[in-house]
């Protein structure tokens, strides 16, 4: 009995500790922006805002989907050049093919699921170490989308011709303004993974298997099938993001997106997610990414280059880190 009460404080512990890192990201958040909008009045543009949100797009997609590889004690590093990967072969096949927009769009999901059920079997059943497996399927993604492509950028049917509806999805235009209705979608998404993660037995055996993989394993679960399943998330959201990458941006260039992943990793940490698994927050991760995103904005408007932002990002990085294993240290 004294047992089982130590257990309940236990895992209260945990969900009090994932709720109050969520609550001070939000936090971050908003004092980021306040701090952006004090120092420059260029950063208080609407147009600025915009900019925000149409580079948290489809940063947000991929860190939702890596999320799970993440809950597994896994990662998934293609999904950066999976990403640009996916968006050159929806392309290639709306323009050079003559495909539907729709038929290019489900290409590029399809395309991401597959090399999930790739990264999927490469670790969960050949046991290969997931930081190896997923680098070596982000270099042949990164070169499929140069071969398919030609080596030369894509561009995806504008807003105004034929078959460029699906800009509109995330970006659409009323007296001349744009509106970034995206932002709704992402809402509705982080919406139904949060409930997919706490209330279904995806969620449940993906955490499960990232706090202890034998212990689920001896219960019965199937642990292989729900490792690849986790990767295949990871894929299908990778997918997602190519298509609101294509949405975005005019042209898709090959041999991009290598760093994207590194952002969407970063973001699911700053926001929760552990890197040892067994715990994280879909909602969490959302904030985490607009922690990313707001320093990648901001920054340059407060006279930073290039490289003083690395260095701010990869110390945020460390910091999130090093609470993860605080965390850690505390539970045990």
């Amino acid at each position: 009995m004294a047992n089982k009460k130590m257990k309940t404080a236990g895992q209260k512990s945990i969900i009090d500790r994932m709720g109050g890192q969520k609550v001070i990201v939000i936090l971050v958040v908003i004092i980021l922006f306040i701090f952006f909008c004090a120092l420059s009045p260029n950063f208080r543009k609407y147009t600025t805002f915009v900019s925000i949100l149409d580079y948290s797009y489809y940063i947000s997609l991929m860190a939702i989907g890596v999320a799970f590889p993440l809950m597994t004690a896994g990662v998934d590093l293609s999904i950066g050049t999976g990403l640009v990967c996916y968006s050159l072969v929806g392309g290639w096949l709306i323009v050079f093919q003559g495909w539907p927009t729709w038929a290019g769009i489900l290409a590029s999901i399809v395309f991401g699921m597959a090399m999930g059920v790739v990264n999927g079997c490469l670790v969960a059943l050949m046991d290969l170490p997931p930081f190896l497996a997923t680098l070596c399927t982000s270099m042949i993604t990164r070169g499929l989308g140069s071969i398919i492509s030609g080596g030369f950028g894509i561009s995806w049917p504008a807003a105004a011709a034929e078959g460029g509806w699906f800009r509109n999805i995330f970006k659409i235009q009323r007296n001349g303004l744009n509106i970034p209705i995206g932002f709704l979608w992402i809402i509705l998404i982080v919406i139904i993974m949060s409930f997919v993660l706490n209330h279904t037995k995806i969620g449940r055996y993906t955490l499960a298997i990232g706090s202890n993989k034998e212990a689920t394993k001896l219960s019965g679960v199937n642990v292989k099938f729900y490792h690849i399943l986790a990767y295949v998330i990871s894929g299908f959201f990778a997918g997602l993001a190519a298509i609101s990458y294509s949405a975005i941006f005019a042209t898709v260039q090959p041999g991009s997106g290598a760093g994207f992943e590194l952002e969407a990793i970063g973001g699911a940490i700053i926001g929760g997610v552990s890197m040892s698994g067994g715990f994280g927050s879909i909602s969490g991760t959302l904030a985490g990414v607009f922690v990313i995103c707001l320093l990648k904005t901001g920054l340059p408007f407060i006279g930073l280059t290039a490289n003083w932002q690395q260095i701010i990002t990869g110390l945020v990085l460390i910091a999130a880190v090093l609470v993860d294993i605080l965390k850690r240290k505390s539970e045990n």
